[in-house]
């Protein structure tokens, strides 16, 4: 990956930027704004809350910046899955949800290794449990979910902490093999491929070491999104995960999403996840439950992302596009 560069665009090379929403792009910005700790985006998120013209908040206080780093763009989605589970293991439900352990045990243990030799059995460290290790290993990838108990109840977990492995992807290591092209790899065929070959699926999981870690996320109301990386709820198809150490988390992004359902909308930066790597790499929030999974499961997409940077501080990454 190379360096990154930054291009300084108008607004009238964003694609539907006229046609946009931008009031409900501003509803999601105030949200997390104030959690950005830089004197210029508080001056901005302190306007910003005084219910300002969304489009001309937005076009006068900021300037679309192109970030690219020689990777073509891909969008994916991800969702708050809605899983069966129960508070005490049976023969039913057998996989436990692990609250974080203590301080020090950060790459000790490998996927495989904690739920092989079971380490952190009976430390009290169990927050429920699953009838699905697949369930697990999803919930583990999008970093949250509801469970939802026997007796109609749920519990909401949320990302924690994990083991300090390196992630590796499933769906890469299946197109490796020859199991399936990159076009046909997505979150439903890998669940089916581990369900059709539990032993091999089984040692398939075991090839990603990183392992994710919940706290139980109760006080969040049922009508909002689950907690993001700003521990705030994240919002259906306003929020994207990011590379935090490209994007400044809280910040507008403008998305071009080309495939099948074409976005161009602008989004707010909330949340990151292991795979997202890159300056043109996002991850789109698509809701919760089946119906969230199975659209965020259908994107790998190419386009553009462009960040809206405040008008000082995009001057001082790069020097304005000049037109000939």
């Amino acid at each position: 990956m190379a360096e990154p560069t930054y291009t300084i665009l108008d607004f009238g090379d964003l694609n539907g930027w006229d046609d946009d929403d931008h009031a409900a792009a501003l509803d999601v910005f105030t949200n997390t704004c104030g959690d950005i700790d830089r004197t210029d985006w508080q001056r901005l998120c302190a306007f910003a809350k005084d219910g300002p013209a969304a489009r001309d908040f937005f076009e006068t206080f900021f300037k679309p910046v192109l970030i690219e780093d020689g990777t073509p763009m891909l969008f994916t989605g991800y969702f708050e899955p809605e899983i069966r589970g129960a508070l005490q293991p049976s023969d039913t439900y057998r996989y436990p949800i692990y609250a974080l352990p203590g301080d020090g045990l950060e790459g000790i243990y490998s996927r495989r290794e904690i739920e092989e030799d079971l380490p952190f059995a009976g430390q009290g460290l169990e927050i429920a449990w699953l009838a699905d290790p697949v369930d697990l290993f999803f919930l583990q990838v999008q970093g949250s979910g509801r469970i939802r108990l026997p007796d109609g109840g749920v519990i909401r977990v949320g990302y924690a902490g994990k083991n300090g492995r390196d992630y590796t992807s499933v769906g890469m290591a299946l197109v490796e093999r020859g199991e399936f092209t990159l076009d046909q790899v997505s979150a439903p065929t890998i669940r089916q491929w581990v369900r059709d070959n539990p032993v091999e699926g089984r040692n398939l999981l075991w090839l990603n070491d990183s392992y994710v870690f919940f706290r139980e996320v109760n006080e969040v109301p049922a009508d909002l999104g689950p907690l993001g990386a700003m521990n705030r709820s994240i919002t259906t198809g306003r929020s994207i995960a990011v590379d935090p150490s490209i994007t400044i988390l809280g910040a507008p992004v403008w998305i071009e999403k080309q495939g099948r359902d074409p976005i161009n909308r602008l989004m707010i930066a909330q949340d990151t996840g292991s795979a997202i790597k890159g300056a043109q790499r996002a991850d789109i929030f698509y809701g919760t439950g089946d119906a969230a999974g199975a659209a965020a499961g259908a994107i790998k997409d190419g386009g553009r992302m462009v960040v809206l940077m405040p008008i000082d501080y995009a001057l001082s990454k790069t020097e304005p596009r000049v037109s000939f």
